[in-house]
């Protein structure tokens, strides 16, 4: 009698699953990825949208929206609708979710309202919880998974979680860095701190207008951290020419910016990462830490690829420290491989109904 009912809901399973999609996202500050079951990661889009303010209809979303930036007319606004990991506009958020969905639906023809799970910061309130939730559900979602990032991300670089070792796992993304100490399927450590690539974006516009009084965009910033941009000297000087508004005159101006001065302008926020890292490892029991000597450090999200960030980490707190395997993907790799066994990982998802992380 129980294996006739187990087997029929194997088998119910088994025919929704042919009829809905099963999708991971990783809801980032600047960017949206989302994996489908059977197809990988299909969707990596930059979390902007733009919006026409007369009719406060959404015209653009993802990269083409990103395209916008510092270029609409007055009648449209390109909004980011996560905040340091979390939603600050529900409704944008809900509609860029609704089409991101609709967009992963149209790659695999199916009938049902699709299962996904959903990769949040740590540490982040019950009340933001429950808007991404919400969100998710008011986008097309029939059932919701969430669970902390710096979990996804040690799952989709590969690391067993489950053991009775110790895992650290550091995951940097736009809007906040995720520090955490895993074992046995749990958290025994973890920080969160809104320190991340955005901040270091805006060191670096705030370096230019006091230093040179110039005037530059975010798109502008972000490309010289990462062409000229490191935690530490990597080798020869590097230079870039770098376009802007002169402060004074109002007028386009040209200056020469080196890696040195974008190490400078960054200098605070990396230290404070790092001191964030230093903390959660004083923090940790000596025998998790005796793992983490063993294991290292692994980093994921796009701070990670910062040039030099992983041999100043190292050098600082002289522990091992490694670059997970495609750190971009990684927490929305982790949630693809959640979607896979949901039963074996509910113990890990944040329960939202009672607003508590089960353990």
């Amino acid at each position: 009698m129980i294996f006739n009912k187990i087997f029929s809901k194997i088998i119910q399973n088994s025919r929704l699953s042919s009829l809905r999609n099963d999708i991971g996202i990783d809801l980032g500050t600047a960017n949206i990825l989302v994996y489908v079951k059977g197809l990988g990661v299909v969707i990596n889009e930059p979390s902007v949208v733009a919006v026409n303010n007369k009719t406060d209809r959404v015209v653009a979303v993802g990269m083409e929206a990103k395209n916008m930036l510092g270029r609409t007319p007055q009648h449209i606004r390109t909004v980011r609708p996560i905040v340091d990991g979390v939603i600050s506009d529900y409704e944008i958020t809900e509609e860029m979710l609704a089409y991101l969905i609709q967009k992963a639906n149209n790659m695999q023809k199916k009938v049902l309202r699709p299962r996904i799970v959903i990769g949040i910061p740590c540490e982040i309130t019950n009340v933001e919880t429950r808007a991404v939730y919400d969100a998710a559900i008011a986008a097309g979602a029939s059932e919701v998974y969430i669970i902390e990032e710096p979990i996804a991300a040690a799952i989709g670089a590969g690391l067993n979680i489950h053991e009775a070792e110790g895992v650290m796992i550091v995951d940097s993304g736009g809007g906040t860095t995720d520090i955490a100490v895993l074992s046995l399927g749990g958290t025994v450590k973890s920080r969160s701190i809104k320190l991340a690539g955005d901040k270091l974006t805006s060191d670096i516009i705030s370096f230019i207008k006091d230093e040179y009084k110039m005037s530059i965009g975010d798109k502008t910033a972000e490309k010289i951290k990462m062409t000229i941009g490191s935690a530490m000297p990597i080798g020869e000087i590097a230079e870039a020419v770098v376009k802007g508004r002169d402060l004074v005159t109002g007028l386009p101006k040209e200056i020469l910016l080196t890696d040195n001065d974008v190490r400078g302008a960054m200098y605070q926020t990396i230290s404070y990462i790092v001191e964030s890292i230093r903390e959660v490892i004083e923090n940790t029991p000596p025998e998790i830490l005796t793992d983490v000597m063993k294991n290292g450090i692994v980093m994921t999200g796009g701070g990670a690829i910062i040039k030099g960030l992983d041999t100043l980490i190292e050098m600082q707190l002289k522990l091992p420290v490694k670059i997970a395997e495609d750190p971009l993907g990684a927490v929305v790799r982790g949630c693809g491989i959640i979607l896979d066994n949901i039963e074996a990982y509910e113990s890990l998802m944040i329960d939202v109904e009672n607003a508590a992380i089960l353990r």
